[in-house]
């Protein structure tokens, strides 16, 4: 082989193996790895169970569960039409899933993943959240505006409470208290979880369409997804937004990892923006890093900081439509990892 052609070649082989594994930026996240699933459906919400080892993903009529670990599919949660989120509630080795066009929630086993039966929400519950402190599980209802508290030891209905708009995410500090972002009214609504009483109401401004919530319990730092490209941070006792950090476009979850201090927007423009908290009032964007377009959603697991967001390719849409028809074969779940 000659020289030249011997250069040729390595410049070949080194551009194909930056092509296959992309380097890791400065927060040293990057896809690991893109585990093909079947279905051409829609998708949600992520949750991620990380001391039992699962993820759990939305998948449009049902929820498909990979291992955390080997990322095999493990197992699936059949006729959940319209699936949105799962909530875990751990302490009762139950499950979760709002079914949102059947205006249900799902109730399964954690070990066999059986449907142990379905009880009545509001319309359309989208976000699903566990609180432990009263052991409840909390939809939030799109289109009906409220949240349904159900008991999650029977199954039973707790009460409803009105919300005042259309609610997103929610997180719940377990003592109490639940904050839900109002995403058509660009509100922050805190209320009481065990008297289903509204405590506080804080505008958002200048966040528009809050979307994805997580939070920092030690700093109690909430962090909301804004339909506007910035992540809002909010001081949880007294509403104020301390900080807003840029994000990418398209934001519909967030996730926070105590253990390193970063807070994550995933983004459908196709980038997992990445912020350091580095004092409670002060957060530095480390890096938006490549994912794919429409990776919206993501799931955290905070035993291996690794992220899993589902996406998809979509066929451009035709004229009237928000988006196209997904391509067959197309839906992935990407793990983004160091």
């Amino acid at each position: 082989m000659s020289g030249s052609l011997l250069l040729l070649v390595t410049v070949l082989s080194i551009t194909h193996s930056r092509a296959a594994a992309p380097q890791a930026g400065p927060s040293g996240y990057h896809v690991i790895k893109t585990i093909s699933v079947p279905g051409d459906e829609g998708w949600d919400y992520v949750a991620v169970d990380s001391d039992a080892r699962r993820v759990y993903v939305s998948h449009a009529t049902h929820v498909v569960v990979l291992d955390a670990d080997t990322y095999a599919v493990v197992g699936d949660i059949p006729d959940t039409q319209g699936v949105h989120g799962i909530a875990i509630a751990p302490d009762l080795g139950r499950g979760f899933v709002s079914d949102g066009r059947a205006n249900t929630v799902t109730i399964f086993d954690l070990k066999t993943l059986k449907t142990l039966g379905t009880v009545k929400a509001g319309t359309n519950p989208d976000a699903i959240i566990y609180d432990p402190h009263t052991k409840r599980v909390f939809t939030m209802n799109g289109r009906s505006e409220d949240t349904t508290a159900i008991n999650a030891a029977d199954g039973t209905v707790a009460g409803t409470l009105a919300l005042g708009g259309k609610p997103e995410f929610a997180v719940a500090d377990g003592h109490g208290s639940i904050f839900v972002n109002i995403e058509d009214k660009s509100e922050l609504v805190h209320f009481d979880s065990q008297k289903l009483t509204v405590l506080n109401r804080w505008p958002l401004k200048p966040c528009d369409e809050p979307s994805g919530l997580a939070v920092d319990w030690k700093t109690r730092r909430l962090f909301a997804g804004c339909g506007n490209k910035m992540m809002a941070v909010i001081d949880a006792d007294t509403g104020k937004i301390v900080a807003t950090p840029p994000i990418g476009d398209g934001v519909d979850a967030n996730g926070f990892d105590p253990a390193t201090n970063l807070a994550f927007a995933s983004t459908g423009e196709g980038v997992l923006t990445v912020v350091h908290e580095d004092s409670p009032d002060k957060f530095t964007v480390v890096e938006n890093v490549p994912t794919r377009k429409s990776a919206r959603t993501m799931g955290l697991d905070v035993k291996t900081h690794n992220i899993f967001l589902p996406a998809a390719d979509f066929d451009p849409p035709a004229p009237g439509q928000r988006r196209g028809k997904m391509k067959p074969g197309s839906f992935v779940v990407l793990v983004v990892g160091k």
